[in-house]
């Protein structure tokens, strides 16, 4: 509605914006038993005169606030609030509000007169060593505007710790109580601004990102706070462009067309970060929008309840605006203040004198153009108005731009400063102006509790207010832009909190904008940095082998921690290995044991075979049943070694297994060797060799030592450097599990040890390969031991080159050659005599055999030797049996060879000697 109101003054007449003296330097006061001093930048720039040279005059200023004008009004709204309770019990607070025009120097003024001695006609600000005593014309200063402002106050103001309570300058600098000991905040620093600024691009996952700052102290700390943050977070800062801090610089324009210059030209840049004042956001909007511009723009405190920038035209075309304000309270009491505010009397008010004199000069205009004709008037412009325009009030014009987060920070530092007063007022006059100093203001300042919205508020020790944020979406809502809570920050605990899904809603909608210098790197990948400076720029790589990355952008891989994990190029995750061995179900596994079981079955077979057979000449010239018992149990006990190759290793298969075959071949082995030692000495005519043969006869040492030995080489071995399980990792993606011998050295000598063993039986039983044909044990003695070396010998090399689960199977392969070999040799050829040619296992077939091998290897002299096993007596027997049942006597004579003896050729002994002389040989044997 429109209401017509009588003139506040008339234009040129009694009140004038020039500054003439001091009371006209002052924007609003009121009187009171304390006074309390107000810093606002109410307009946005102040002008300067272009005549040289420049003289030290305060000028007047242009760009009308109308949110700043409304913190002086909650200002006033506070103060009367308080004046109108019981909180000071009778005391009254008068105020002085001063226009900063964002300006330093204009501030600093203001702030004289604030240090100057009460009821001082001069204002003159004594010069003092001490100032305990002293009492200036104000007790406490709430502002200002811009921390840029606030820091050379506050430095002034410290000269006589005068309480300065700010509920707009966030600079992170202010919390340093040692450079600025008066100076407190009802909002929070902007350490936590930039820090929920951060947390916001990481959660949408941007990390190349542009940032506009003012430059002043202000937009340089806020530039400071947010790159350190950004650069603990990962996030990346593609370009910074300062503007200057003032309108009235010449650059300015120029600045501001080559900031959208460069947002235009990174097209990789789709979120912007902007640190400014409003009016620098106002001028650097239009110019977005006439350059078509779309991004995301992240709103500093400053300006991001800024009504009159979310009303620009087509501010719809720049993108999505979020931001982060300062958490608001119930401010209903203000807008009630608001809408009787044209009652108010306006002679102690000249801002607001100056709102209504501008309404009435923009009245005409809509909306925006009103809001920006207001802004672009000037004190000077309204100075030659003639004042024949009707002054009207527009209601709805100053709550449509309420910012809620600056009106309810305003109201709190003046209850703050109120609570205060009334903590030293409890045992004072405070209706006397030097009851108390402002340095003891200040030490109650810091003790004071506000009630706010039913929750308890108080400085901490940096002087701040630990208040919580509101993240702020500009959102068009029935076609106008509308500016909405999304969600609420917890300065404390870094989190956003949203009050419902919708929000939630907007709040993803942001992620599906992508902002970065390189494409995510998906897991598995790793960013690989590039030649820029930027660690944001990388190029994805995929995670080499048994690596792995299990989140998006990752500077490196991580390794699979353990040797039995791994993991394939481009993995998100480490893959247990496999562990092989030759198990028990394997195709392979399962031949060879059937190899061995068939063995086993064969060993049984001859053993049957043999004891059946026992009394046989067979049987009795294979050495007896004993030995040929040892024989088998070694050959049994080696097919059963081949067990322990197989299944899971363990540390008693491992240390069993080698040492029951060296030991059971060893055995096997000694025993032929005593047999071809037999053979060799029963069939020998050589005199010397006969006796050495006899020297070196000696069965059961001979076995015992031999064994003994490898007994021995295998009891260091498994002692000192004992077999023991081990996980091979040679194949990336597998374990095998296997036995390691722990000394190849000792593995060496055990089968080396078995090899001359074998090569001196080998010796022996090739000395004896012509022997009779049917008793030709030797020859196959040669034949088992020959196929033992081929095996191994062909084992080393292979064994040396083969590794995997099959590695055990190579040596079963072998173990079981050689073993069949040396079984089938020695005992086949006599299971096949005695059961399929009985003819030939009987006494008068062996001497036959016999005697037609003296025959063929006789010679022309007498019977040199007699060769029998001591052992053999039966066979003694066969041969004397034989003479006298067996007709082979010639003219009463006995006519017959012995194993080892020569008939004297042409002749033939008699009977009685023949007999004596087999006897004497047998015996000697």
């Amino acid at each position: 509605f429109v209401i017509f109101l009588i003139p506040c003054f008339v234009i040129g007449a009694d009140i004038t914006f020039s500054c003439q003296n001091a009371d006209d330097f002052m924007g609003a006061s009121s009187p009171g038993d304390i006074i309390i001093g107000g810093l606002f930048a109410v307009h946005s720039e102040m002008l300067h005169p272009e005549e040289d040279p420049i003289k030290p005059v305060i000028q007047n200023c242009a760009g009308f606030e109308i949110q700043v004008f409304l913190q002086t009004l909650a200002m006033i709204h506070a103060i009367e609030t308080v004046n109108n309770s019981t909180l000071l019990s009778g005391v009254t607070l008068g105020y002085e509000i001063y226009d900063t025009c964002a300006e330093v120097t204009k501030a600093m003024a203001s702030a004289l007169r604030f240090l100057s001695r009460f009821n001082s006609s001069e204002d003159a600000v004594e010069f003092r060593c001490n100032y305990s005593d002293y009492i200036p014309r104000v007790k406490a200063v709430t502002g200002a505007s811009y921390s840029e402002v606030s820091m050379a106050v506050s430095r002034l103001l410290a000269l006589q710790l005068i309480p300065q309570v700010s509920p707009a300058s966030s600079a992170e600098i202010l919390s340093d109580k040692i450079r600025f000991p008066s100076f407190f905040r009802t909002i929070p620093s902007d350490f936590h601004q930039t820090r929920a600024m951060t947390r916001l691009i990481c959660e949408c996952g941007w990390n190349w990102i542009g940032v506009i700052a003012t430059d002043d102290d202000n937009g340089r700390f806020a530039l400071e706070s947010f790159g350190v943050q950004a650069m603990a977070n990962n996030v990346c800062i593609a370009f910074k462009e300062m503007l200057p801090a003032y309108l009235s610089d010449s650059t300015f324009h120029t600045k501001v067309d080559h900031a959208v210059e460069k947002i235009v030209k990174e097209t990789r840049v789709n979120v912007i970060v902007v640190f400014m004042r409003q009016f620098h956001v106002l001028k650097l909007f239009k110019k977005a929008i006439e350059r078509n511009v779309n991004k995301i723009w992240i709103a500093s405190d400053n300006w991001s309840a800024a009504v009159k920038i979310s009303t620009i035209p087509n501010i719809r075309q720049l993108g999505t605006v979020v931001g982060f304000g300062f958490k608001s309270g119930d401010i209903s009491s203000f807008q009630e203040f608001l809408r009787n505010l044209h009652e108010k009397p306006t002679e102690n008010n000249k801002f607001l004198c100056e709102y209504i004199m501008l309404l009435s000069v923009c009245a005409h205009l809509e909306y925006h153009d009103f809001q920006t004709c207001i802004a672009n008037q000037s004190q000077d412009d309204l100075l030659e108005n003639d004042g024949t325009k009707p002054q009207i009030w527009r209601d709805d014009f100053l709550n449509a731009n309420i910012e809620p987060g600056f009106i309810h920070s305003t109201i709190l530092a003046v209850y703050a400063i109120a609570h205060a007063i009334k903590g030293q007022c409890k045992d004072r006059d405070c209706k006397d102006p030097s009851a108390f100093t402002p340095w003891e203001l200040l030490e109650e300042l810091k003790k004071v509790i506000v009630i706010d919205d039913d929750k308890e508020v108080k400085f901490d020790s940096n002087g701040d207010m630990s208040i919580s944020y509101d993240v702020l979406l500009w959102k068009e809502i029935d076609g106008h832009m509308k500016i909405t809570t999304m969600a609420e920050y917890d300065a404390e605990k870094g989190g956003f909190i949203f009050d419902d899904e919708e929000k939630k809603k907007d709040f993803l909608a942001l992620k599906k904008v992508q902002s970065t210098c390189s494409q995510h790197c998906r897991p598995g990948q790793v960013k690989k940095v590039t030649e820029s400076p930027h660690t944001c720029c990388y190029e994805c790589v995929y995670c080499p082998e048994n690596h792995y990355s299990n989140q998006t952008d990752m500077d490196y891989c991580y390794r699979c921690n353990n040797k039995t994990y791994w993991a394939p190029i481009n993995s998100t995750t480490c893959y247990r290995k496999t562990i092989y061995f030759l198990a028990w179900t394997d195709w392979f596994a399962i031949f060879l044991l059937l190899l061995s079981a068939f063995g086993v079955l064969l060993v049984l077979l001859i053993c049957v075979i043999f004891t059946k057979n026992l009394d046989t000449p067979v049987v009795k010239a294979s050495g007896g049943l004993t030995v040929c018992y040892i024989i088998l149990f070694s050959h049994f006990l080696i097919f059963l070694s081949t067990v322990f190759f197989i299944d899971v290793p363990t540390e008693l298969k491992c240390k069993t297994r080698q040492a029951l075959f060296g030991i059971s071949f060893t055995l096997c082995i000694s025993c032929i060797l005593i047999k071809s030692l037999k053979i060799l000495l029963a069939f020998s005519f050589d005199p010397k060799l006969q006796n050495f043969l006899k020297c070196m006869y000696k069965p059961i040492p001979t076995v015992v030592t031999c064994t003994g030995i490898q007994v021995i080489i295998c009891t260091f071995w498994l002692i000192f450097r004992t077999p023991f399980v081990n996980q091979n990792f040679s194949i990336p993606r597998a374990i095998i599990l296997e036995c390691n011998e722990g000394s190849i050295v000792a593995f060496g000598i055990m089968l080396g040890y078995i090899a001359a063993l074998a090569f001196i039986c080998f010796i022996f039983a090739f000395k004896g390969r012509k022997l009779p044909e049917n008793y030709n044990e030797a020859k196959f003695i040669t034949f088992g031991m020959l196929i033992y070396f081929i095996a191994w010998i062909v084992f080393i090399p292979v064994y040396a080159t083969t590794f995997g689960k099959y590695l055990p199977a190579v040596e079963i392969i072998v173990v079981l050659i050689s073993n069949y070999g040396i079984l089938c040799c020695t005992f086949l050829p006599k299971c096949y005599i005695i059961i399929y040619k009985q003819e030939t296992n009987t006494k008068s077939a062996f001497l036959k055999m016999v005697y037609t091998y003296s025959s063929k290897s006789a010679g022309s002299v007498a019977v040199s030797q007699v060769s029998l096993d001591s052992k053999s007596s039966s066979l003694r027997a066969t041969i004397t049996d034989s003479c006298k049942t067996e007709n082979n006597s010639v003219n009463g004579n006995c006519h017959f060879q012995v194993p080892g003896q020569s008939l004297i050729k042409g002749k033939v002994l008699p009977k009685n000697v023949a007999s004596t002389m087999v006897r004497k040989r047998v015996s000697s044997i």
